[in-house]
């Protein structure tokens, strides 16, 4: 990558007063070079201001910019910062929510706002709501790991014109190389620029109750070595169970301040854990009297603009300068939380994990209070990219020469486990791409099902997905060569040829079976006869003998030399074989019998050996006297006893055997390879089907599971053939987990003529997940909105029933136990005496507020709607959105 320097036209030192690190002047060199940029960067290494470049070449050349983030919060604080560097006009917002100045050449929106505006038009045109825009900033492209949000990520790259230039700021990933060939195959020209370079660099920490300690050695790839334990456990290290004893969180935080290490992020993975955190160190007293008194004057004046807003238990450790930070505080609390801690005020925020995503928020230290969480699956150990995530947000750029992160001891987890993750390397992005109800019917209002297909398939799931079976194809490709070459070979042979030589080797198979099936039935005839003619044998009588216990191969030719007495049931035979060796045989062992033969001469003074012992199956070697016996025992075979039917079959297995030996390919001395090749053929062929089943069911996995969406909303009369109908243009303009569960339920007509608060109540229904079973609402739901969501179960039951059968698991939310919080709220209940009678947190119930107004805010913009409903919409919002609910953005 050599590009030139940046553009002449913007002085890069006017807008940028301090000298940038090489992997930012990189990124604008792509820039200009008119490139799309991949910005993966540590936490706090200054990826932003590449986004601010692209800003600032775009105003001055009268363009506009489009900065997208994955949540509201982090479109909130930009709107905030941009504001402040650009220019209160020029910045403008797009959440769900909230639309403000929505013509300014910088507008700042969540990445679901512009994947919906680019669903308005034909893929990779430049519609009217896309006009001067020049390029797009993708904040916190990492996100795309999120499985929710994950989906609209790739979405936006895909369906973004080629002529806007991207830039995507991601933190450090395991596989950047394969984002930026995707971006580079999809969308257009792109660079990756990629640094591990810190300028705030971390200093890991470990801490027990002995003391702080450095947790890895000085080159600062392996564990200190001494906090490795040997031998006993050092007094007071043991708690209940003989595990190790957590340090408390007043002693850790003296260890901080001792060394000056505050202010800092004490990451706790529960809000009850942070809430309280905050009630056991609330007596300390972090800030001098300076900060005291700026806190004191920027909180009071919060809490007289908007006195609901203040906690027992959260105003006076604010004071003191701790603070906890969690989902289910109040936004607005959470909000001057953050400004506090930015401007240095606040010394400790005992936070969970969900503030190390991407909110500004730097400090001096974090603190990670375990390595382990609860998930669905029970509890694991944090990935790599997670504890990255936390530990990136120490170290403050410009005030603090190091950053330090220190990590616990806890019962379950120590200095290994500390070690391994500040070790480890992070994580690869992992493609969550789903299709959806939304996704298929704006996709096909506009695209034909092969350009839908098209699009599908070049979505960075199916990119990863044909990495990952790379193999496969590589073995594809190989059976397919491996075929190819063998069938070349086969094709100099003539079909037919083989297909008769295959028929005469089926022949012989069968005719020889015959025969062993008529030489059975004769040679049980026989044994009857032999028994007989035992009886009459003398010495010197040729026999054919056959044992599983005789030595020699069988069967054998010998004589008879005598019958020892019968000992019990069994007659035992004394032979003398062909091969000089004197055997014990009983008549069961006697095959055939020559008596039409003349006996060999046995001398009187030959005897069997002594050792010779009078037992089935023994044999002695003879002596050279028996020698000369052995050598005169003729052959018998031209006198093997035979029945007419075994002769004629014997002659049919020769005529075909002679068939085999004179065919042209026997005589090539090439037919046993011919045959193993078609062999070969046969299993190659086989394997070959079972590996491309293999690979169409991974690759093809998103456009089967797009196939299926279709069949569904055929089903329910969202789609005619493949084109939208008045239901599927209604569920294609809503937003939502399951927009075709909503816009049934919105076509049903049961919400039609229902009174704005109970209009906001059913609302809630449709988009309030199933509760926490302590979750509780001390108020009755109203009949009116009881009967109406009642009336919806038949049409989610069938639609269950019809996603399980096509394997899709898109969520159908009905909740009927909180939704009589936002009723009460609506009919203008005042916000402590709604939090008093509901277990849930006051954030939780601002976001289930904010949900269903939502939902209420697109139901205005849903086509073939009822004025009715339209109306009661934009009353019920009205009802809602009040403070705390709405978001104070001027």
């Amino acid at each position: 990558m050599n590009y030139t320097a940046p553009s002449s036209e913007i002085n890069l030192g006017s807008i940028f007063p301090f000298e940038l690190d090489q992997f930012q002047l990189d990124a604008i060199a792509s820039l200009n070079a008119g490139r799309s940029v991949v910005v993966c960067a540590p936490t706090g290494s200054g990826k932003t201001l590449v986004g601010e470049y692209a800003i600032y070449r775009a105003l001055s050349r009268g363009k506009r910019v489009f900065y997208t983030t994955p949540l509201k919060a982090l479109s909130n604080q930009k709107l905030r910062d941009f504001r402040e560097k650009f220019g209160f006009d020029m910045v403008g917002l797009l959440t769900g929510d909230a639309s403000i100045n929505r013509d300014a050449p910088i507008i700042v929106m969540t990445t679901e706002i512009f994947r919906n505006m680019l669903y308005g038009t034909p893929i990779g045109q430049i519609g009217i709501s896309l006009t001067d825009v020049e390029a797009v900033v993708l904040d916190e492209c990492h996100y795309m790991n999120d499985r929710q949000r994950g989906t609209v990520w790739e979405e936006s790259i895909i369906y973004c014109p080629r002529e806007i230039q991207l830039v995507a700021l991601s933190a450090t990933v395991a596989n950047s190389e394969q984002l930026t060939d995707w971006l580079n195959r999809v969308h257009g020209p792109t660079d990756l620029i990629y640094s591990d370079f810190r300028p705030v660099p971390l200093e890991f920490h470990f801490c027990n109750p002995k003391g702080l300690f450095p947790l890895l050695n000085d080159s600062k790839t392996k564990i200190n070595q001494r906090l490795i334990r040997r031998g006993k456990k050092g007094i007071g290290e043991r708690g209940k169970g003989n595990r190790p004893e957590p340090p408390a969180i007043v002693y850790t935080l003296s260890q901080l301040a001792q060394r000056d290490m505050l202010p800092a992020i004490f990451f706790i993975f529960s809000r009850r854990g942070c809430d309280k955190a905050v009630a056991e160190v609330g007596d300390l007293w972090l800030v001098n009297n300076e900060e005291s008194q700026i806190l004191r004057r920027q909180i009071d004046d919060f809490l007289a603009r908007n006195p609901e807003a203040g906690r027992t238990g959260q105003i006076a450790p604010l004071y003191r300068g701790i603070a906890a930070h969690h989902a289910g505080i109040l936004p607005a609390w959470k909000v001057l939380v953050e400004e506090l801690f930015q401007q240095g005020l606040i010394k400790v925020v005992f936070a969970t994990e969900t503030l190390a995503a991407g909110i500004n928020m730097p400090a001096r230290t974090t603190v990670i209070s375990t390595l382990s969480k609860r998930t669905d699956n029970g509890h694991r150990l944090l990935k790599a990219s997670e504890f990255l995530q936390m530990s990136g947000r120490a170290g403050r750029r410009g005030m603090d020469l190091q950053g330090h992160v220190v990590t616990l001891q806890t019962p379950f987890e120590g200095a290994k486990e500390a070690a391994y993750l500040a070790t480890s390397p992070p994580d690869p992005l992992v493609s969550q791409f789903t299709p959806s109800y939304g996704m298929v019917l704006n996709l096909l209002q506009t695209h034909t099902l092969e350009q839908a297909k098209e699009l599908i398939e070049r979505s960075f799931g199916q990119y990863m997905a044909t990495l990952y079976l790379k193999p496969e194809y590589d073995e594809i490709a190989a059976i397919k060569a491996e075929l190819a070459k063998i069938e070349a070979e086969l094709a100099a042979v003539d079909e037919n040829e083989i297909a008769l030589y295959e028929k005469l080797r089926q022949r012989l198979k069968v005719e020889r079976h015959i025969f062993k099936t008529l030489q059975e039935q004769a040679r049980e005839d026989r044994q009857e006869q032999l028994s007989m003619m035992l009886d009459f044998a003398v010495t010197g009588t040729l026999l054919s003998l056959k044992d599983k216990n005789m030595t020699a191969t069988l069967p054998l030719t010998a004589i008879l030399y005598g019958k020892a007495p019968e000992i019990g049931p069994t007659s035992y035979l004394v032979c003398l074989g062909q091969d000089n060796r004197w055997y014990v045989a009983t008549t069961a062992d006697v095959i055939d019998l020559y008596a039409e033969m003349p006996r060999v001469e046995v001398p009187e003074d030959i005897l069997p050996p002594d050792e010779l012992g009078l037992k089935r199956g023994q044999s002695v070697r003879g002596n050279a006297a028996t020698e000369a016996i052995a050598q005169s025992i003729p052959d018998p075979s031209e006198y093997m006893y035979m029945t007419p039917e075994v002769a004629a079959q014997l002659s049919r297995v020769n005529a075909v055997q002679s068939q085999i030996e004179n065919h042209p390919l026997h005589k090539s001395g090439n037919i046993a390879n011919i045959f193993k090749q078609r062999a070969r053929c046969v299993e190659l062929e086989a394997e070959l089907e079972e590996l491309e089943e293999q690979v169409k069911q991974h690759s093809q996995q998103h456009w089967e599971e797009f196939l299926n969406l279709i069949q569904i909303l055929q089903h329910f009369g969202g789609l005619d053939n493949l084109a939208p109908t008045e239901l599927g243009q209604m569920a294609a303009a809503i937003r939502g987990e399951n927009e075709l569960w909503l816009g049934l339920a919105i076509a049903s007509g049961e919400l039609d003529n229902l009174d704005p608060h109970h209009l906001a109540a059913a609302a809630a229904s449709l988009v309030t997940e199933t509760p926490r079973p302590d979750s509780r609402v001390r108020f009755n739901l109203s009949n009116e909105t009881a009967d109406a969501l009642a009336k919806l179960r038949g049409i989610r039951r069938k639609l269950f029933q019809i996603q399980h059968r096509h394997n899709v698991a898109l969520p159908i939310w009905l909740e009927f136990e909180l939704i009589a919080v936002v009723e009460q709220w609506a009919l203008g209940m005042d916000w402590l005496q709604l939090c008093a009678n509901t277990t849930l947190d006051e954030g939780d119930v601002v976001r289930l507020l904010r949900r269903t107004l939502d939902l209420l805010s697109q139901i205005p913009h849903v086509p073939f709607v009822t004025d009715s409903l339209r109306k009661n919409a934009q009353r019920a919002m009205q009802l809602i959105d009040r403070f705390p609910v709405n978001e104070a953005m001027e």
